[in-house]
């Protein structure tokens, strides 16, 4: 063994005995010792049993999603196209025991009926819209989301004519025509007819096959644009069970509407369409109005 050797071996057995004497003088023990089969190292947790997984295992699979409820769920994704939205047993209010008002519109849809949905939306409302075939092949898309919204699709003829003054076959045609633009558009059949100007006679309500639709409070927005006198109408003349007649072509009668539905919610009033204000079955003829209303003729 050369000297150098020896030097290395000295040394090593110089520093255990080093450590030896230190532990004895303090009691310390190494701070990482080597485990053994008599002194195993510590686990954090017991081992899972066979085919078991942990819980954060279970909520990372990719694809798994953990069952949540309250504000923090996951939303869903659509599973197929829009539907008319067909509201709660619980939302759909006894009209008999509450105070329900009908708002509707007549001779849409137009450039603000889009509007008109929003702020309807905001209020949970329901309305009726008495739509004029014409306009019905200018804006189908607006026709649909009206429906998909929960509204109500009323008949106001093809191009709004007296009926009274039309042949039983002109009047069947302005109905006609009407209610095959609307099913083109939303898919539906309106359910209701509003003759122009409220002019009836025996051939129009023999003709409609369905009820006729007319009003008790006239706010004659298409002669007063004013929005401010629409809205102060409308809630000076409602009554539990009222029919209001609107305009929403008008850009008054749009602005008008957020005030009339904040007043009527402060009072208690509940916005639905004409058929669920009957429970779903209107009469033959609702409200007898008088011939003023609709625009200039």
């Amino acid at each position: 063994m050369n000297g150098g050797m020896k030097r290395y071996l000295s040394g090593i057995g110089m520093t255990a005995a080093t450590l030896a004497v230190t532990t004895a003088l303090t009691g310390a023990t190494p701070a990482s010792p080597t485990p053994s089969p008599t002194h195993p190292a510590p686990s954090a947790s017991p081992a899972p049993k066979p085919g078991h997984k942990a819980d954060h295992e279970q909520d990372h699979k990719p694809g798994h999603r953990p069952d949540r409820t309250g504000p923090s769920a996951e939303p869903t994704e659509p599973t197929g196209p829009a539907k008319p939205a067909e509201p709660a047993e619980a939302d759909k209010p006894d009209c008999r025991k509450v105070k329900c008002v009908a708002l509707t519109f007549d001779d849409g849809p137009g450039p603000y009926t889009e509007t008109l949905l929003r702020h309807l939306a905001k209020y949970r409302a329901h309305a009726t819209f008495f739509v004029v075939g014409q306009n019905v092949g200018v804006h189908p898309d607006v026709v649909r989301r009206t429906v998909e919204a929960g509204h109500e699709l009323g008949n106001h003829t093809w191009s709004h004519p007296d009926l009274t003054r039309l042949s039983p076959a002109a009047i069947r045609s302005q109905l006609t025509r009407t209610d095959q633009a609307v099913k083109s558009a939303a898919g539906v059949v309106p359910g209701l007819v509003r003759p122009p100007y409220g002019a009836t006679d025996g051939d129009v309500r023999r003709l409609a096959h369905r009820p006729l639709v007319l009003w008790s409070v006239d706010t004659l927005d298409w002669r007063y644009r004013d929005s401010a006198r629409v809205a102060r109408v409308s809630l000076k003349r409602v009554r539990p069970g009222s029919v209001i007649l609107f305009h929403d072509i008008h850009p008054t009668t749009v602005k008008a509407i957020p005030r009339v539905l904040k007043g009527l919610s402060a009072r208690g009033y509940r916005f639905v369409t004409v058929s669920e204000l009957f429970g779903g079955r209107p009469p033959k003829v609702v409200h007898n109005a008088r011939r003023l209303s609709g625009g200039p003729r």
